[in-house]
């Protein structure tokens, strides 16, 4: 071949056309390793040389008689047919999880608090108001829908004073409080102004009249707790003072009352005190509060203020406003007798002398008592006037609050040595409150946590919450969000990482946490509530803008099914909000299976470490959809 080539470059003139020249060159070569090709497979494979060039000329014309047919090689021997195959699913069987739409009667559907289930229950001390969550068999599998015209809430503050009727459309607290200022309906939106049944003037001159009697502005009061809430306007008007107020009321014949303050922005839980313990830690509060709540404070042995005191920090203060405090003004207009009300009043300052409250002051309608700062005077009067109401056991945890029985009991405060020490420890006031070392780390009096610990903690939330920003643009939207739930939140490094921005977090530390941090949460000056995430949580569809969970799902395995807590989580959350998840990459995988059939948009992207860490993040945006609209029929 070599020496061709040579003698066809002999053969050329001197002075040939290069281009031509190397054309036909690399033409002529072509074509020599071609046939040599075609020759050494016919010498090697003669059929299959035959067979390739039979092919190769059908590709140029097509057979006119059976001839030319029979002259083609025969491939009944080759089988490329698969010999390992799966049958297919019958058509009626789900690959996965399904999960539909539930019916559109269910767009307020909260399982534990379900009224006909309630019925079963006792009425005795409003026991069937309480949580009772379906059995397993009861659990729906489906995804609750937003009613037919929900929209996006308003942006905080504009949220405090209104809310989308189509979002909570209900009328009868209108009608009921007509009278009372609590809300008013204005073409296509609630307006919220602010009044109460004992503030007439509204929530703002009311606390006003409260910051005449105790200081609300010094920092030293930044957690509350208010019982029968209404619609949370005394805790909304609260945090323009930079106290967060936990609101909480029943789901009651007063419909939508904690469904209206989240639509406002404002904390709140579905929530009673009846026979089981509120879901907080011991020392958890700096002002409890009660504006004619309803609540028989003197009756029962005074249970329910002993739980009072049993979440009230030490020094902190229980506002009481309405019946009986002022009779001697109102009792015709609250339709009792003076002497039923002059008996209601002794039976609470009983109560309240048993717990060693002292009586700071009673004003117009306002009384106020204060929570003694250790219980050493308190020990002493005992054994001098020999006191009925016991101390509780020290193996009663005051911490357990999960389903834990009411008792009559006082909790007692952590042993001083000094009648000037405060039990548990001394509180920074508010902002230091944050990220100073909180007395219970402080103490040692949790296993496992140090002052180190909790300073590293802090810092590295503030670094995880700037990565979640960059993956989550609505996260990052000053005022897109402002319910955020944390599903697991350890000492509360998420939500002090977010402190600046317009946003309040409800902490959740799951009843399965191995240790019990919430009491620390409370006092970096947050809120939160215990929860067991194989039950359903107490609030209304659609009440967080916003989901967090670290490792909440391996924390979870093997308790209950993955499945009911994303649909749990898919109840809370509302339409187009976002939800960011941090588990083991296996997982996370199992996690957005259920996610892509809950019709979220879901992605698993990388820990803020880099690509090698194991654990990674998923960041998932829920889907914007409703009920469809109701006919008619149904109307009327």
């Amino acid at each position: 071949m070599p020496n061709i080539l040579t003698q066809l470059h002999n053969c050329a003139p001197k002075k040939p056309n290069t281009l031509f020249t190397n054309l036909y060159l690399l033409t002529f070569a072509t074509f020599l390793c071609t046939l040599f090709y075609f020759l050494g497979l016919w010498h090697r494979y003669p059929a299959a040389a035959a067979a390739l060039t039979q092919s190769s000329a059908l590709c140029f014309r097509r057979a006119t008689n059976q001839t030319a047919a029979a002259a083609a090689p025969s491939f009944a021997h080759l089988d490329f047919a698969a010999h390992h195959l799966l049958p297919d699913p019958p058509p009626a069987a789900e690959r996965g999880p399904h999960l539909p739409p539930c019916a559109a009667a269910l767009s307020e559907y909260s399982p534990c608090e379900d009224q006909v289930r309630s019925l079963r229950f006792p009425r005795r001390r409003l026991e069937y108001r309480e949580r009772h969550c379906p059995a397993a068999a009861e659990v729906l599998r489906c995804r609750i829908p937003a009613p037919y015209g929900y929209r996006q809430p308003m942006w905080w503050p504009a949220s405090r004073d209104a809310a989308w009727f189509a979002n909570a459309p209900h009328k009868e607290l209108t009608v009921e409080k007509k009278g009372q200022n609590w809300v008013h309906v204005e073409g296509e939106r609630f307006r919220f102004p602010g009044g109460g049944t004992m503030f007439p003037r509204g929530a703002d001159h009311y606390i006003d009249d409260i910051g005449k009697l105790i200081n609300l502005r010094d920092g030293s009061i930044r957690t509350a707790i208010d019982t029968g809430c209404g619609v949370a306007s005394f805790g909304a008007y609260l945090l323009s003072r930079n106290i967060l107020t936990m609101s909480f009321a029943p789901r009651d014949t007063h419909i939508s009352q904690v469904q209206f303050a989240l639509e406002r922005g404002v904390p709140a839980l579905i929530g009673i005190l009846a026979t089981i313990r509120l879901p907080y830690p011991s020392r958890a509060f700096d002002m409890a509060h009660c504006s004619r709540c309803l609540i028989p404070w003197g009756q029962y042995d005074g249970v329910y203020l002993t739980e009072v005191d049993r979440v009230l920090r030490p020094g902190g203060y229980w506002i009481l406003s309405g019946p009986p405090i002022n009779y001697q003004k109102h009792w015709r207009g609250w339709e009792r007798t003076r002497e039923s009300l002059e008996d209601e009043q002794d039976e609470i300052e009983d109560v309240a002398k048993s717990l060693c409250w002292k009586k700071l002051v009673q004003k117009d309608d306002l009384a106020i008592w204060q929570k003694p700062t250790n219980h050493l005077h308190c020990k002493l009067k005992r054994k001098i006037f020999k006191t009925t109401r016991p101390f509780c056991s020290e193996a009663l945890d005051p911490d357990t609050a999960w389903y834990t029985k009411l008792d009559t009991c006082l909790t007692p405060l952590p042993e001083v040595k000094d009648v000037k020490e405060v039990s548990g420890g001394r509180l920074s006031n508010w902002p230091e409150r944050l990220t100073s070392i909180p007395p219970r780390i402080r103490s040692e009096s949790l296993e496992g946590i140090t002052a180190e610990m909790f300073t590293v903690n802090t810092q590295l939330w503030k670094k995880r919450v700037s990565y979640y920003k960059r993956l989550d643009h609505q996260l990052a939207e000053r005022g897109r969000y402002r319910n955020l739930l944390d599903m697991n939140a350890y000492l509360g490094g998420f939500a002090a990482a977010l402190v600046d921005d317009p946003v309040w977090v409800m902490n959740i530390v799951p009843v399965e946490a191995e240790i019990n941090t919430l009491g620390v949460v409370y006092e970096r000056g947050l809120i939160g509530t215990y929860q067991n995430w194989c039950e359903a949580m107490s609030t209304y569809p659609r009440t967080y803008d916003f989901i967090h969970g670290d490792s909440v799902f391996s924390l979870y395995k093997n308790r209950c099914d993955m499945v009911d807590i994303l649909l749990e989580m898919d109840r809370i959350l509302r339409p187009q909000g976002s939800v960011i998840l941090r588990d083991d990459v296996d997982v996370l995988m199992k996690v957005k299976s259920i996610a892509d059939e809950m019709q979220w948009d879901a992605r698993i992207t990388d820990h803020e470490e880099g690509p090698y860490e194991r654990q990674k993040i998923l960041v998932a945006v829920k889907e914007y959809w409703t009920a469809p609209p109701l006919e008619r029929n149904q109307h009327s």
